[in-house]
């Protein structure tokens, strides 16, 4: 698992707007992490458990190549840092 950032590939409606969308996955997914993870001890919301930010880019024709890329992210990430490029 890739320890430093997360990749999706999501569909957006457009009543909804791109912060919208992250800020719920991040808030629902936080949450969850606490339930399994954390108990009630410790309760990872917000900034505390996610990175402030998040990077969004659009994708069309090559959105196979996209998919392709985050499904092998992993094995890319950890070759890229042994340095196999």
């Amino acid at each position: 698992m890739v320890s430093d950032h997360v990749h999706m590939c999501i569909s957006i409606p457009p009543k909804y707007s791109v912060s919208e969308v992250v800020g719920y996955l991040k808030g629902k997914s936080a949450i969850a992490i606490a339930r399994q993870f954390g108990g009630r001890k410790r309760n990872f919301s917000g900034e505390k458990f996610w990175a402030r930010g998040y990077a969004v880019s659009t994708i069309g024709l090559e959105i196979e190549m996209v998919k392709n890329y985050i499904a092998h992210q992993e094995r890319t990430d950890r070759e890229n840092e042994e340095g196999r490029f």
